[in-house]
């Protein structure tokens, strides 16, 4: 159920899938603030202005249900779950606009980033609810990774191999949350916070007139409800994602980490000293990727690097948490220094 709540939004890393369960909401200041569940993990949308509740309620539920339908890897009828069992070769333009910024991130990471990743992320048990203990047979499995696989023509994707699958979930739900923010900017809502499952889009100002503050957890296992905040940074006009290992991972039989950051070219699962990467980005679908592609990069992989040089070549900024013994180490943006 949807209620109201004051606290300052933190962020999260969580699954994408499921549906969108709808309640009630209440005003303040002027503002509304909805709550909720949406793509399998929770939402929150808070803005200022008289747009009535029940139409962005509406709106969120539309938003959920069109990109489930698309993009979602765990709903078996989804347009995607079609085209990785081969079913259809059709590109809405959901899964054409993920497919071309993913194929940005793959260049720009030099194959560390690929959403062709799916038959190791089920393989290794995070495509469905249940972790796989068994190691897959990786060097079959890389038989059929790699982006360049794909290609686009008259909006069908052409697979040279037919093993080939999309799993879009290092990007959709920031997409998702893109969506959502300029609908609502078409309603003519000019002040709003958008956050689904810790991926968050900013425009305006809060309910106090100031920047949005957004806390970047504390990346320790098993910190699943933002008990603990490393740091408060502020936002406006842009979005913000972190992605890290401390939520979505298991021990094996071994007593081993296996994380859900796998590397597409080893086929294994990226466990390095980058403990959590937050980048802020103009549209939250980029720093949810960016994000990630840091993390698979990892402290060994050169995610420092590229970083500084995706922040003089986009702007992004970044935050960094890395595990320096028992304490933490941070690389950051100037601007998030203090």
């Amino acid at each position: 159920m949807f209620k109201i709540q004051r606290y300052i939004a933190q962020l999260a890393i969580c699954l994408f899938s499921s549906l969108l369960i709808l309640g009630c909401s209440t005003r303040h200041s002027s503002y509304t603030t909805i709550e909720g569940e949406a793509l399998g993990t929770f939402v929150q949308v808070k803005y200022g202005g008289e747009v009535d509740s029940d139409v962005v309620t509406n709106l969120i539920r539309e938003v959920d249900t069109e990109a489930k339908a698309s993009l979602s890897i765990f709903d078996p009828t989804s347009l995607l779950s079609r085209i990785n069992r081969n079913e259809c070769d059709s590109l809405d333009k959901h899964i054409a606009f993920n497919l071309k910024l993913a194929g940005h991130f793959t260049k720009i990471s030099n194959g560390a980033y690929d959403v062709t990743i799916k038959p190791l992320t089920e393989a290794w048990g995070f495509a469905s609810k249940h972790n796989n203990n068994e190691v897959p047979n990786i060097d079959s499995l890389l038989e059929f990774v790699g982006y360049d696989k794909l290609s686009v023509e008259n909006n069908r994707l052409i697979k040279s191999d037919k093993r080939t699958q999309l799993d879009f979930n290092s990007i959709a739900k920031g997409y998702t949350v893109d969506i959502l923010a300029e609908r609502l900017e078409a309603l003519g809502i000019e002040d709003y916070m958008v956050n689904i499952g810790g991926e968050i889009r900013c425009l305006g100002k809060n309910f106090r007139g100031d920047v949005w503050s957004i806390g970047i957890e504390t990346p320790y296992d098993g910190n699943m409800e933002g008990e603990s905040l490393e740091k408060i940074i502020h936002i406006e006009d842009c979005a913000v994602a972190t992605s890290g290992n401390y939520r979505r991972f298991y021990l094996n039989d071994k007593g081993e980490k296996i994380a859900h950051t796998l590397s597409p070219k080893s086929g294994k699962s990226v466990v390095s000293k980058l403990l959590s990467a937050t980048v802020v980005a103009p549209t939250c679908a980029e720093a949810d990727a960016a994000a990630t592609m840091f993390m698979a990069m990892g402290s060994d992989g050169g995610a420092l690097e590229l970083a500084r040089r995706c922040e003089e070549e986009y702007g992004w900024e970044f935050y960094f948490i890395y595990a320096a013994g028992t304490d933490y180490k941070i690389e950051c943006s100037e601007r998030f220094r203090d």
